[in-house]
């Protein structure tokens, strides 16, 4: 467990361990119950029905944010590594030399191969009104802060990168933008429950 600041960052695997006789996976699912986003069905759907069995099954770690001062879930976000490739030519020479020390350039066209950590969801809860007691901002800098920690246990000295995927609406892309972030490429979204629509994808590198 982890307080930072007026929040506390709890890994569900601290449920699922076995280790506190407190803790099990009956906790867990009652907590994630309480989880509403209306504005994003799946990052809901996400984190109550994927985010316990991919923490089984080592595919992503979903975290949750608790408030510290009465322990209400305020968000959550889950992270997890994943393959990728980086059409670099838009990008300054300043990030193209730092993404050549992470990735492999494949000099035919001119791209960076990488293992990038990916942001893959992220989400406030908007059940009894929690999401005002915390920002996209504070809940973006969280995660930010746990893949730096990360980054310090396996010292990486040339970097890391991080990535997330987003809906193609101005508000949210200004927003990531803001916080350095830069977009790289698209893909059209796989879902069950809508139409397919686009992402668009970003990355940070963090030093």
């Amino acid at each position: 467990m982890q307080e930072v600041s007026k929040y506390t960052v709890f890994n569900i695997r601290e449920y699922l361990n076995g280790n506190n006789e407190e803790l099990g996976e009956d906790d867990l699912r009652q907590v994630l119950s309480e989880f509403s986003c209306e504005k994003n069905p799946d990052v809901e759907r996400f984190a109550k029905e994927q985010s316990i069995e991919f923490a089984k099954k080592q595919q992503s770690v979903t975290y949750l944010v608790f408030s510290t001062e009465d322990a209400e879930l305020v968000g959550y976000f889950a992270i997890t590594i994943k393959p990728i490739t980086v059409n670099a030519e838009s990008f300054s020479n300043t990030i193209k030399k730092k993404l050549a020390r992470v990735s492999e350039l494949n000099e035919q066209n001119h791209t960076y191969n990488m293992a990038a950590y990916l942001i893959a969801q992220l989400g406030k809860n908007y059940n009894n009104g929690a999401n005002d007691r915390i920002t996209g901002e504070e809940l973006l800098g969280l995660a930010i802060k746990q893949l730096q920690q990360l980054q310090q246990l396996q010292y990486l000295a040339g970097g890391m990168v991080v990535f997330l995927e987003t809906l193609n609406e101005e508000k949210l892309l200004s927003f990531y933008q803001g916080k350095g972030f830069q977009q790289f490429d698209s893909r059209l979204s796989e879902s069950a429950s809508h139409e397919p629509h686009e992402l668009i994808q970003l990355l940070k590198i963090l030093k």
